[in-house]
């Protein structure tokens, strides 16, 4: 694969971006996106990151329950997941983004920085879809056999 990876965080305020560097080794927070409920979601934004960053891939963060089930919310993701692809031309693959919240939330209180920036949901919700990228980066192997895309 060449190119970046995008990481999507979908959540109902706010959308979680992440980037890969361009050897897709290490995942970076980049930038969180606004949601109105009841609107469509931001695709064309989302496409014009990954227009500008070289994006090749998608990663979205699937909300399973803790027993590892679908929930209301994992099919409103998956509904999404599926839109974007069309829409961008990419393909996506899920992952499972159990804990990542509660983990970037500890890794931004954890960082030095003032109390104000440390309590910021959106750098939050980017931090979550850096969590759940570099989670899929980590064992991407897993999800890619070398020398082949997935689909």
């Amino acid at each position: 694969m060449t190119g970046r990876i995008l990481c999507v965080d979908f959540g109902e305020r706010r959308i979680g971006v992440a980037l890969s560097d361009p050897s897709c080794t290490i995942a970076s927070p980049f930038t969180t996106l606004p949601r109105r409920l009841g609107k469509r979601p931001p695709i064309m934004d989302l496409i014009a990151i990954m227009d500008e960053q070289d994006v090749q891939h998608i990663v979205v963060g699937l909300p399973l329950t803790l027993a590892g089930d679908d929930s209301e919310w994992t099919t409103t993701v998956r509904a999404f997941a599926a839109t974007l692809a069309e829409r961008s031309g990419r393909s996506v693959t899920l992952v499972d983004e159990r804990f990542s919240s509660k983990m970037a939330e500890r890794a931004v209180r954890g960082s030095g920085l003032k109390k104000s920036e440390r309590e910021d949901k959106a750098r939050i919700d980017a931090a979550a879809a850096s969590v759940i990228l570099q989670s899929y980066l980590n064992t991407r192997s897993m999800h890619e056999p070398r020398g082949t895309e997935s689909e």
